[in-house]
């Protein structure tokens, strides 16, 4: 089942309309992560009907590492192997090891988080390019309209989705969202500036797997 079959917007071309902007007139000239190859790797990854999890972020990480590449690769959160952790995705791996594993594995998880996606993990950021250190910058670009319909759709369409929202700018989402149908798990976001208000200890992958065994469906292997 194709995302262009089920996603109005995406039906119409709408995102290669996007694309065009993101590296042509909107990149001002200067760099745009994710490469342009990697854009749409999170619906690549995980398939329309298979997905039943959606952890939602807001931009690309906007750094790029010598020798390594940009940190973006078109997964929100995800960053390419023997890349550093980015301070977020630090405490994402603390509170999976907590809650899933009792503390048993410490920081050993691989950064790339392909793994999720496979298992039908959409990794979607609000908007999925951004100019090199400019956070933010293509936020009024039309991204936000396009996956804004993606999450609607994946709520009209599907039940018991499981929708993560980490932080005021991801709950702002939940208006697109039916809770009668999925479980939508609210914390604050995994940043240091706010992960220990509400994310750590929140046990938010646990009720995830938790959810998904109720309904049919298999955990995740976070």
């Amino acid at each position: 089942m194709l995302w262009e079959e089920q996603v109005p917007l995406l039906r119409q071309g709408f995102h290669k309309t996007l694309v065009e902007k993101a590296y042509g007139e909107f990149s001002q000239g200067k760099r745009v992560y994710p490469e342009r190859h990697n854009v749409f790797n999170a619906m690549r990854l995980t398939s329309f009907e298979s997905a039943k999890v959606v952890i939602i972020g807001q931009d690309p990480y906007f750094n790029e590492h010598p020798n390594l590449g940009p940190e973006a690769h078109g997964l929100c959160f995800s960053v390419r192997e023997g890349i550093p952790a980015p301070p977020s995705l630090k405490n994402i791996f603390k509170e999976i090891d907590r809650s899933i594993y009792g503390g048993t594995k410490g920081m050993n998880f691989s950064t790339d988080l392909t793994r999720w996606a496979i298992q039908g993990v959409l990794l979607l950021n609000a908007s999925l390019t951004v100019i090199a250190k400019s956070p933010n910058s293509h936020a009024a670009l039309g991204w936000h309209t396009l996956t804004d319909d993606i999450i609607e759709t994946l709520s009209n369409t599907k039940k018991n989705v499981v929708f993560m929202l980490w932080g005021a700018f991801a709950q702002k989402k939940a208006a697109l969202i039916d809770e009668g149908k999925h479980l939508l798990l609210k914390t604050s976001h995994p940043s240091p500036l706010s992960a220990n208000r509400g994310f750590l200890g929140s046990g938010i992958f646990s009720q995830c797997n938790t959810y998904l065994r109720q309904n049919g469906l298999e955990p995740i292997e976070w």
